[in-house]
């Protein structure tokens, strides 16, 4: 599916709403597919998702987190895997900066439209073959594989000798296995991407330091000089937020079309949720100033960390307030709270997110000092 060569494409921000109106037309036929439409993903690529972090010199946007936050939030609000989608097609091309400038421009020949997946977990093995690498493995949960054009992907040495690498391959150089039948966030399309004994050369590659440090190849945009731990948090913790404020609306509509009367219950648990979900959205919004200065201390980045794993806990208190409340027509299919509880839940168990391993970072930071 060809991305690249859109002209004039809007701002992240300022086409969230023609995306969100897109995503929410679509949710129920995303969900029975399990994976995002035509049409979704290329509004997604329309209103520059896939170029908001990519550097300028190659035609991108070097976009802020702040941007990208509140965008991935109002999308969330319509259909949480759309978000999902969203924040991870901005947050590869991000990622993609990492790879020497030969690499770059390899991948962005075309513009700055090129969706790329990522499977970043080192499930691959990589053994040097001539002046480039030869690289075999299989990365489950990679969100709108379907769709892509490259991939990001981590895998070890067989020698182990040196590091972790990422390499970025082809839509060519890979297959895909339809894996991904789960209880929320259907959506995301997030099957197993399978590459066997494929030959990338170096310039295709980099260090998983590289980008764990946090300065990329001739970086000039704040966006490309702050360590992934720094802003991870907020590629993952902005569709839970998207989710609660969606179940919000949804809650208020459903509330405004039942009642008779005053109903102090429902103003109760609107009130209660609303809180949760306010403070979450303020507090990924303090996260992604601080990612926006592009120098981070290491107390910034495991305040981050703790923040986003925070924000998504809260933004989950926020539509569990509400489920609860509604009684058991939420349970029904039909009714739309349900998906919004299906979406947070399943979204908020990512790693990255873990509030606990967060807490514990940011603390023995202060302890430390």
């Amino acid at each position: 599916m060809p991305h690249s060569g859109s002209t004039a494409p809007a701002t992240v921000l300022t086409a969230a709403e023609e995306v969100a109106r897109i995503a929410a037309g679509h949710a129920q036929q995303s969900e029975r597919q399990r994976r995002l439409g035509t049409e979704v993903v290329r509004a997604l690529i329309s209103a520059g998702f896939a170029r908001h972090f990519v550097p300028a010199r190659h035609g991108g946007d070097a976009g802020t987190f702040q941007d990208v936050v509140e965008a991935v939030t109002v999308i969330g609000a319509a259909c949480p895997s759309s978000a999902w989608g969203a924040s991870l097609t901005a947050s590869l091309g991000r990622m993609a900066s990492y790879l020497p400038e030969t690499g770059q421009k390899r991948l962005w020949a075309t513009g700055p439209d090129t969706l790329i997946v990522g499977g970043l977990m080192p499930l691959g093995r990589i053994r040097r073959d001539g002046d480039a690498w030869l690289l075999s493995g299989a990365w489950p949960y990679v969100s709108l594989v379907d769709h892509s054009d490259w991939a990001l992907v981590c895998a070890v040495p067989t020698d182990e000798r040196s590091g972790a690498r990422f390499l970025a391959i082809p839509r060519d150089a890979y297959r895909v296995e339809d894996t991904w039948a789960p209880v929320g966030m259907r959506g995301t399309g997030s099957n197993t991407l399978v590459a066997e004994d494929v030959r990338v050369p170096d310039d295709l590659t980099f260090p998983r330091d590289a980008v764990t440090e946090g300065v990329a190849p001739g970086a000039e945009a704040p966006c490309h000089r702050v360590p992934l731990k720094g802003v991870n948090g907020l590629c993952f913790a902005a569709p839970v937020v998207g989710a609660a404020c969606g179940a919000l609306a949804a809650w208020r509509d459903e509330a405004a079309a039942r009642r008779t009367g005053p109903d102090g219950r429902a103003a109760v648990a609107l009130g209660e949720a609303s809180a949760h979900a306010d403070t979450a959205r303020l507090l990924l919004l303090q996260a992604a100033r601080t990612a926006d200065s592009g120098s981070m201390t290491d107390l910034d980045v495991a305040r981050n960390g703790r923040d986003c794993a925070y924000a998504a806990r809260l933004a989950v208190a926020a539509v569990d307030r509400l489920f609860t409340a509604a009684g058991t027509r939420a349970h029904q299919d039909s009714a739309v709270l349900q998906r919004y509880w299906r979406d947070a839940h399943s979204a908020v168990s990512h790693v990255v997110l873990d509030q606990e391993a967060t807490a514990d970072a940011y603390g023995r930071h202060l302890l430390k000092d």
